[in-house]
């Protein structure tokens, strides 16, 4: 059993405080996904699993075995590193073969468990090659071999698809998410990209300034969040300010909005609406409408999607976005069109507002 937990893990450097109190639970064989935008404490937390950082208070075990104050050569963790980390001096082979040289791993075992570990990731062929002669796809696999081959109670993974271009960053977190399955190994990868996350992850840590914000299923965290820093972290960029009573949603404008399923929150909080949510309609809408009169700032292309960005009299601009005119779609609206923006009283989840 590789279970990992944190109890109260934290991490400070004078009076900042990197990483506050944070306990979560890692089953054994799950994938974890720590998310969140640059200085979260996302890495922090994960080189403090690796033993590279220490903990200022809290404890960390694996498997039910205290590592809190062990080094990382002690607490049996692969670890793939943002930028590879590999020796170009070293081919592919020897690059692999490190950590079992360290761990005084005889050749004959250790020729058998660098074969086998460059065949996992498809590299069976490339042992003689330097890194310098692989693509940025090729080198993520030795990364990632390298720490396979130590066969170990957990892998670490530290933003590991970040260098590699769109569509190897698509291939690449399949082929991972894929490997992870197959060896049924305990994994935390931190990522500040959500789709990497939600695509990877079998729950997703969302982090904020030190704190837990949220942890749950992918689905749950992107559907139902709990903030708006979260909301608008996971891609809702659409925030209205009210106040929830009994009518339904009155925005600080006064406008009231109709709400259904909306439940849990009271006084003020934030409307979130995804851009998706929200149609557009030319000519006015009935007063008992969700509908905000604006204006088309600015219109942006998508392919299957145009999204637009409409000032309204409300205060907030909102992005909508909808199908494009050669899916069935409106005819494109130019900046300056006059619209109302509406969406069905079932749409958009309230959050807190921190």
């Amino acid at each position: 059993m590789s279970e990992v937990i944190l109890q109260d893990v934290a991490k400070h450097y004078g009076d900042f405080v990197a990483v506050e109190n944070m306990s979560l639970r890692i089953a054994d064989g799950e994938l974890v996904a720590l998310l969140g935008p640059s200085g979260c404490g996302k890495t922090t937390t994960l080189r403090m699993i690796a033993g590279f950082v220490d903990a200022t208070n809290g404890r960390i075990s694996v498997g039910g075995r205290d590592v809190t104050g062990l080094p990382p050569s002690r607490r049996n963790m692969g670890i793939v590193f943002q930028n590879y980390a590999l020796f170009p001096h070293m081919t592919v082979a020897e690059n692999v073969a490190f950590g079992l040289e360290m761990r005084k791993v005889s050749k004959v075992d250790a020729v058998k468990r660098v074969d086998e570990a460059l065949a996992r990731v498809r590299l069976d062929q490339y042992g003689d090659r330097l890194p310098k002669q692989l693509s940025g796809g090729q080198q993520q696999r030795v990364a990632l071999a390298r720490a396979l081959v130590i066969e170990p109670e957990v892998l670490l993974l530290d933003e590991p698809l970040s260098n590699l271009d769109a569509a190897l960053r698509h291939q690449m977190k399949i082929e991972i998410r894929q490997l992870q399955q197959s060896l049924g190994l305990t994994t935390v990868f931190v990522t500040h990209d959500q789709d990497e996350a939600m695509s990877t992850a079998d729950r997703m840590v969302l982090m904020y300034k030190g704190k837990v914000e949220q942890v749950g299923p992918p689905a749950e965290v992107f559907g139902r969040p709990r903030s708006a820093f979260a909301a608008g972290f996971l891609g809702i960029p659409n925030l209205l300010a009210g106040q929830v009573t009994a009518e339904g949603f009155v925005l600080e404008s006064g406008m009231r909005l109709a709400l259904s399923g909306q439940g849990g929150l009271a006084g003020r909080c934030f409307l979130a609406l995804r851009p998706e949510e929200i149609a557009l309609a030319t000519d006015p809408l009935p007063p008992d409408s969700n509908a905000l009169p604006g204006k088309v700032l600015i219109m942006t292309y998508h392919g299957s999607s145009v999204e637009y960005q409409i000032a309204t009299e409300a205060g907030p601009v909102l992005s909508a976005r909808v199908r494009a005119p050669g899916l069935g779609g409106q005819p494109v609206l130019p900046g300056g069109t006059s619209v109302w923006v509406h969406w069905p009283a079932t749409a958009g989840v309230l959050v807190n507002e921190h």
